[in-house]
């Protein structure tokens, strides 16, 4: 039985590329980083430059090549659709990447590939069923069960974010309007803007969240308040994940998964609503940060 395939990842993200390869025990050989160009051929030849720099790099060929980016990847038609990356809607694209490559490809949504990173060999290493979230613009999703993604029939597993927030009180703010056309989605308090917008509600004044952050650690009640109301907030919306998976593991990554308090706050609150009383889901950051993406499209392909 041999080593396994060297794997190279590639993050195809709105503005850059960024590539990876790893050995088969999963350590970084090469790193390789572009701008993404605007246009479909130019995409295509970006990517296969970075797989050939990589290998070159590496001194090896044949790799196993992974990609995710952030959009609806549809694996049976073997189509995407991204927002920041339009010139790929409707295009044969995994088709012509293969060819472009000279090899097969996997593809991924982004999300979907920060949890697989994470439960390959980052925080959620071992855990059988894995629920990943992101909070940073929006808020996303994706769940990993022995150590496969499962994208679900429409290519929706784990979009929690655009679930109702539930149990909502007075103090959560008034019900705003989604960007997916209903309100009071989970996304509009827990993101970024959201964050910002709670404690605009509260205080009357205008921060963002790193600002409130700091704040907060530096002992100051109103910004510390505003971040005890959404991490309340954020355990209500995950009790009714952890009622309906019961994932071991829920790894948190983007910009506010570095919000002081949260480890501590949310597995302190979430047994309130849950059906069991102390939860045994471990509620952990990621371990992989912005590498997590790259990481996870290498992992598309399993280990032997």
């Amino acid at each position: 039985m041999g080593m396994g395939p060297m794997r190279i990842g590639v993050d195809l993200g709105g503005t850059k590329i960024a590539a990876t390869l790893l050995a088969p025990d999963g350590t970084e050989r090469a790193r390789h980083r572009a701008d993404t160009p605007r246009g479909y051929p130019e995409t295509l030849q970006a990517l296969a430059g970075a797989v050939a720099a990589l290998e070159e790099r590496a001194g090896c060929r044949d790799a196993a090549v992974g990609l995710c980016l952030p959009g609806i990847v549809d694996g049976a038609a073997g189509t995407v659709r991204a927002v920041n990356l339009p010139w790929l809607d409707g295009r044969p694209f995994a088709t012509d990447l293969a060819r472009a490559l000279d090899r097969p490809v996997r593809i991924a949504n982004d999300a979907n590939a920060f949890v697989l990173s994470e439960a390959m060999d980052g925080a959620a290493a071992g855990a059988p069923l894995v629920f990943g979230i992101i909070l940073g613009t929006g808020v996303g999703g994706g769940i990993v069960a022995d150590r496969r993604i499962l994208p679900g029939a429409n290519a929706l597993a784990g979009e929690w974010g655009h679930n109702p927030l539930p149990w909502r009180v007075t103090e959560d703010g008034p019900p705003v309007p989604c960007g997916c056309g209903r309100e009071g989605c989970i996304e509009t308090l827990l993101c970024g803007a959201g964050l910002a917008r709670l404690h605009l509600w509260r205080t009357g004044e205008t921060l963002t969240p790193p600002e409130i952050a700091a704040r907060a650690q530096s002992g100051d009640a109103p910004a510390r308040a505003t971040l005890d109301r959404h991490a309340d907030a954020l355990a209500r919306a995950l009790a009714a994940v952890v009622n309906l998976l019961d994932p071991d593991v829920v790894v948190v990554g983007g910009g506010l998964s570095e919000l002081p308090g949260l480890y501590e706050a949310v597995p302190a609150r979430w047994g309130r609503w849950a059906l069991s009383p102390a939860p045994r889901t471990r509620f952990l950051r990621a371990r992989h940060g912005a590498e997590s993406g790259m990481r996870g499209a290498a992992w598309l392909w399993p280990k032997e």
